[in-house]
């Protein structure tokens, strides 16, 4: 097969796009147009609060497919990705891309039809305290099924990597990260409806959740007069969730609550703006708020953990709990040198590791070589350059 002849592809696990959701779907924002722009004909599926018969439209080259499943519960998101699965099946797509592996349990039905399924695997949701334990058996299952099920994983951090390996043979893995724009200029009047001041505020853009240090921020911020503001991007519902209610009522007068803000263009100046970005995250992958915030060139306060230290490396300083957060917000604040030198050293980073270009570049290689693979000889597909546990490096690629 040449790289000039028609390749196929449909992207499921997602709720559509353009992108309202989250990192996933941002991604698959990015990814289609690209993969149409280097000739693919791709396919994703949307999911839609109606109970309407399956209609189809076209957004920027990308075929979508709307699948009603009424109100956006659970149960009606395991319908909806099982809907995606029969219509795939239906339409004998060559070659699905799965990202999450929340419902890999049905995607089983994929590889009895024959259909190269490649998973993007998430992160390890099954050990994440938010669950419950009828939850966290279901993802356990699931992350079981993903890594036999699928023909190819693919993992965004080296950690997840080896967490895979660990169930599969590791040349059944790729390691692409996710990726950032790369922010250089953003208008400063985007800031005014919120009351900002460019360089007057950090950024804290987070789910409102235990493990991501939401709390201990907020209260390691306002343990003290900081003379900046405290920007939170996040829905916070403190009338129907406890931890909510928790995290507002720590916050000193300088904490903004913003609620959740999808508007590319003011999330990037927002970023840009920003003084410094406060990052709690405690477990996950390459993880799509701490890229951006670098991409941006935002000084980086982390949570000390082995999944933040592999992205920012010496671009951040860490923190371990409440307290170790307010004293670094001490010496950070105050210390407009290191902050330019975290900035560069982010940038940088960002530029050489996480920047688009190299992350759909290294997609649309993987995903053509997948998609050869499974046209010639059907299978478990593996990309030459696969089983490194590390990022794959352009250059081997092309």
């Amino acid at each position: 097969m040449t790289h000039s002849q028609s390749r196929r592809i449909a992207i499921m696990g997602i709720r559509g796009v353009p992108a309202q959701h989250g990192g996933f779907e941002t991604f698959a924002e990015r990814l289609a147009p690209y993969l149409v722009r280097c000739g693919w004909e791709v396919t994703i599926y949307c999911q839609e609060d109606d109970k309407e018969p399956i209609r189809e439209s076209d957004w920027e080259g990308v075929r979508r497919i709307h699948i009603g499943v009424g109100e956006d519960t659970a149960v009606n998101s395991i319908r909806f990705d099982w809907a995606c699965i029969q219509h795939a099946v239906r339409e004998k797509a060559p070659l699905v891309l799965t990202l999450g592996y929340n419902t890999a349990l049905l995607g089983l039905r994929l590889r009895l039809a024959g259909i190269s399924h490649v998973i993007n695997m998430d992160g390890i949701e099954w050990a994440r305290d938010k669950w419950g334990p009828l939850a966290k058996i279901w993802l356990y299952l699931n992350d079981w099924a993903g890594c036999l099920g699928g023909h190819h994983l693919l993992a965004d951090h080296p950690m997840i990597a080896r967490h895979l390996a660990s169930r599969v043979n590791k040349r059944k893995i790729s390691t692409i990260p996710y990726g950032t724009d790369i922010i250089r200029q953003a208008s400063v009047s985007l800031l005014e409806p919120l009351g900002l001041e460019s360089g007057q505020f950090v950024t804290m853009i987070a789910r409102a959740e235990p493990e991501n240090s939401v709390f201990e921020i907020v209260q390691a911020f306002s343990a003290r007069p900081r003379g900046v503001k405290l920007l939170v991007l996040g829905s916070y519902k403190p009338q129907q969730n406890p931890f909510h209610a928790k995290v507002m009522a720590a916050a000193s007068q300088e904490v903004v609550f913003a609620g959740a803000i999808y508007d590319h263009e003011l999330v990037n100046a927002l970023r840009f703006h920003g003084l410094l970005y406060l990052h709690g995250h405690q477990v996950g992958g390459t993880n799509p708020s701490l890229v951006e915030a670098m991409g941006a060139g935002n000084p980086v306060l982390a949570h000390d953990n082995r999944f933040n230290r592999w992205v920012v490396r010496e671009g951040a300083w860490y923190f371990k709990d409440s307290d170790g957060c307010a004293e670094a917000l001490d010496a950070l604040l105050a210390d407009s040198e290191e902050r330019q030198r975290m900035s560069r050293a982010n940038r940088q980073r960002a530029v050489e590791a996480f920047s688009w270009p190299v992350v759909l570049s290294q997609y649309e290689v993987t995903l053509n070589v997948l998609y050869g693979r499974a046209a010639g000889a059907g299978g478990d597909v593996t990309p030459p350059y696969a089983g490194s546990l590390d990022t794959v490096n352009t250059i081997d690629l092309l």
